[in-house]
């Protein structure tokens, strides 16, 4: 189990702190939601973490098979409902492999991202659009 403890510390902005490591951030209203979007909103960070933990399980596959996915991006755009409540509606994710990832990998680093805990976390609402990119 793990625990962060969050605390309001006014202006539409909150702090988290990891109970394991202490490492902490802040976070902000987004400004199409009363706050100034200085920093992450709750929202951003559910996209950040499906955009982590796909390059993180893709990382694990990876190193255990011996491939390089080293400077590996994944861009998450957060589409916001147009009808309340407001809500996350879709994440497109854009994943772009450097060169020579193996073609025998491919389908197995896709295949795990689509599983990924963050993924199968999130409400079936959400619409996930993958996109996997290898230049090679």
């Amino acid at each position: 189990m793990t625990t962060i403890t969050t605390s309001y510390i006014g202006g539409l902005h909150c702090k988290a702190v990891h109970g394991p490591s202490g490492s902490t951030f802040e976070t902000d209203a987004p400004v199409d939601n009363h706050g100034k979007g200085e920093k992450f909103s709750p929202t951003d960070l559910i996209a950040a973490a499906l955009g982590t933990c796909f390059l993180t399980l893709m990382g694990i596959q990876a190193e255990s098979h011996g491939v390089n996915m080293k400077g590996t991006t994944a861009r998450v755009e957060k589409h916001m409902s147009t009808d309340l409540p407001r809500r996350i509606a879709k994440l497109v994710i854009t994943v772009d492999f450097p060169p020579g990832i193996p073609l025998n990998r491919r389908g197995l680093l896709e295949a795990v991202a689509m599983n990924c805990p963050t993924s199968k976390s999130l409400n079936t609402d959400i619409k996930v659009v993958p996109e996997f990119n290898f230049p090679d």
